[in-house]
């Protein structure tokens, strides 16, 4: 017998987390979207695991995965290992004085929002790197090592506090050029392209709806698969956008885009500022964060 045996392996991190990940959202899918890989891969390393362990995770059904009675009782130990070590993660990155501070925001925010005040950021935190990183969706705070982030945000989200910074209002906007002088209102709309951007495809619903019209048919139109996009179409006269005015400060400022209907505005969720419930913020995050929140500029009036 050998004086120092080799221990016994353990299963490979990734196959653990993909599986973990994988648990919580009942799908592979879910889990590729969380993890930022393919649910193919998802699916490879949970069938590593299986192999590990000896026996099936999930049973593989038509309308998705269900966890099996034994994975179902290993998976809070799973979650709670991942979450403290999440928690390791964040206090290393705190004691190792980093310069650093991650930013996630929607990409129309990063675009149109934050981008435009990067340069004074810069120039009030000299000592401090800004990265950004632009998702669909906010991420989960309490694993990502993300510092805050910027999303448009309607109540609540798990584990997370969400900080009002500009309030969002949504109202059709073009180019001054477009309109040639003519006046634009509910009875000539329908005259009009509408300009759609692919995640507020509902948007000209919305406002029409709001706005007590139901002749202009808001399906039409051309849609964009970002929203910078559609503003830069609507601001070389290609059609007529909803805009949001958290959003559209300076070309509504600058008058390369105007409001050309005199109706009510439609009240939407708030741009926002989320911060992780569970973990305090390092000096140089947390002055960031109160710059940020001193600095938003209220909406344009109308």
């Amino acid at each position: 017998m050998p004086l120092s045996p080799p221990r016994p392996s353990l299963p490979s991190l990734n196959a653990l987390r993909a599986f973990e990940a994988a648990a919580r959202h009942e799908g592979f899918v879910g889990a590729a979207d969380e993890l930022c890989v393919t649910a193919a891969a998802i699916a490879q390393q949970v069938r590593a695991l299986e192999d590990w362990v000896g026996r099936p995770l999930f049973h593989r059904k038509a309308r998705g995965l269900q966890l099996t009675s034994e994975a179902r009782a290993m998976l809070p130990r799973l979650v709670e290992a991942f979450d403290a070590l999440a928690g390791a993660a964040h206090g290393l990155r705190r004691h190792a004085e980093r310069q650093e501070v991650q930013i996630a925001a929607l990409p129309c925010v990063a675009q149109l929002w934050l981008s435009p005040r990067l340069g004074a950021m810069r120039r009030a935190f000299p000592n401090l790197e800004f990265s950004v990183v632009a998702l669909e969706n906010p991420p989960d705070f309490t694993r990502d090592l993300f510092d805050f982030g910027l999303f448009f945000v309607d109540g609540s989200l798990p584990n997370c506090t969400a900080h009002t910074l500009v309030e969002d209002r949504l109202f059709p906007v073009c180019s001054p050029q477009l309109l040639a002088g003519r006046r634009l209102d509910l009875a000539n709309l329908a005259d009009m392209t509408l300009l759609h951007d692919a995640r507020w495809r509902n948007d000209w619903a919305r406002w029409l709806r709001h706005a007590g019209d139901r002749r202009v048919d808001a399906r039409r139109g051309s849609t964009f698969s970002l929203y910078s996009m559609a503003v830069e179409a609507a601001i070389e006269e290609a059609g007529i956008l909803i805009g949001h005015s958290s959003l559209l400060q300076v070309p509504l400022g600058d008058g390369r885009l105007l409001a050309p209907i005199d109706t009510a505005a439609l009240l939407g969720p708030p741009l926002s500022l989320i911060l992780s419930e569970g973990r305090g913020l390092e000096g140089g995050t947390e002055a960031v964060v109160a710059w940020l929140r001193e600095t938003a500029p209220a909406p344009a009036a109308r």
